[in-house]
């Protein structure tokens, strides 16, 4: 495919003053950023009840059965042997880190030192500790966790079921999916057994294993209530992960500890709630997980995928509501795609020549139509090889190629 540079803007198009009015329009609705990939907060809808009436029906000879946890497994007690198996591989993880207040730049100057002397404020420190769970999943001491139990720690103290605590070496953290890897010196450990998490299906039952709110070793159960949550479903959209939703009871603490099948394995690592619901758990599938884990314990980071663009899902309301604020300045013919509401200066994006107004219709010659599908797109491409973009700028189709770099990772502290 060939591909063509635009770098020029068009005329009459003010980009940055485009770019604002676009921002002010779409206040309220979601706008992705494939870099840090900021989300504005999503809207809730409540489900209005059905106005149909439901004719119940009684059959003379019902057949009871069990309830679906325990059809999965066959066994009403399946919980506890799997906890009494693998309960010992699930570790606690505390962690504490020096936070140093900045004193102002204008407390330095020579004069106010020599009219104040000692009166000058001095740098104050403060600890900041936390709590979380983890897994073993190597026998000589390798550990998985939440990368944001462990961000920035200057300590990492692992506490085994039997009472035993180690030192823990952070060996790499990415943030972009919220995924750690630890290494104590220790040997003959427990450890997990892992499961597919390609293969989950809603209704599954699940184990959730962890220390909530300090209280260590707590078990809870339930089941698989959705896959494939963006991290935009959940309000998490800087992170690249399509998450599992559980009702297993997950509360601060849980974070990095294992959610296990009926059989024991490990199919995601617990990682969010949502403040004020009930039931509505997240977690990392397994598989995903194992990816990042083994860039972590072979090179201490992970590198992702980065263009430089801020984007949202084109729809006709959107369309309408941009013409009114845009005008004559866009000429916007299409009905979807993902329209570019921003683009980072001398990022990838910009040096190909992307600009605001654009709309994206595929992506290496696959439609896109939602911001998820740009953002897997984009994950799964290679950093500095050329990723052929088709975009729809003033009515005509353009071909852009754009090379991925590095995405630019904001660490708290």
């Amino acid at each position: 495919m060939k591909t063509t540079k635009h770098n020029s803007s068009p005329k009459n198009i003010d980009p940055k003053g485009l770019s604002h009015g676009l921002w002010m329009l779409l206040s309220g609705v979601a706008v992705v950023f494939l870099g840090s990939c900021s989300l504005q907060p999503a809207k809730t809808f409540e489900a209005q009840p059905s106005d149909t009436q439901v004719q119940n029906t009684i059959d003379p000879n019902p057949v009871i059965a069990p309830p679906p946890i325990i059809a999965s497994s066959g066994d009403p007690n399946f919980v506890v042997k799997v906890v009494q198996n693998v309960g010992p591989a699930v570790v606690r993880i505390d962690s504490s880190r020096t936070i140093t207040s900045r004193v102002p730049d204008e407390f330095n100057d020579p004069s106010f030192r020599r009219f104040f002397g000692d009166a000058v404020p001095q740098p104050r420190q403060r600890i900041e500790r936390g709590s979380g769970s983890g897994f073993i999943i190597n026998s000589s001491g390798q550990i998985l966790t939440n990368s944001h139990v462990v961000d920035g720690a200057d300590r990492v103290t692992v506490t085994l079921k039997d009472g035993r605590t180690f030192d823990g070496k952070v060996l790499g953290e990415d943030p972009v999916t919220d995924v750690a890897a630890i290494k104590i010196d220790a040997n003959n450990l427990p450890t997990l057994s892992v499961g597919n998490s390609d293969a989950l299906q809603p209704g599954e039952a699940v184990i959730a294993i962890g220390n909530p709110l300090g209280l260590n070793n707590t078990v809870t159960s339930g089941i698989i209530s959705a896959t494939g949550r963006s991290g935009s479903d959940i309000g998490a959209s800087d992170k690249r992960v399509d998450y599992i939703q559980t009702d297993a009871a997950i509360n601060p603490g849980n974070s990095g500890g294992p959610l296990l099948n009926a059989r024991g394995q490990v199919i995601a690592m617990n990682t969010a709630i949502i403040r004020g619901a009930q039931g509505l758990g997240f977690a990392i599938p397994m598989n995903t997980v194992q990816r990042i884990a083994q860039e972590l314990i072979a090179t201490g980071k992970v590198d992702h995928p980065y263009l430089g663009v801020q984007m949202v899902t084109l729809t006709p309301e959107n369309k309408e509501r941009i013409k009114k604020i845009a005008g004559d300045r866009l000429n916007l013919t299409s009905d979807d795609g993902i329209l570019l509401v921003e683009i980072v200066p001398r990022s990838p994006a910009s040096v190909a020549g992307l600009r605001v107004g654009d709309v994206i219709k595929s992506i290496n010659n696959q439609p896109v139509t939602k911001i998820e599908q740009v953002q897997k797109l984009v994950e799964n491409s290679k950093i500095g090889t050329t990723l052929p973009i088709q975009v729809e700028r003033n009515g005509k189709i353009i071909q852009i190629g754009v090379q991925p770099a590095p995405l630019p990772v904001r660490r708290e502290g």
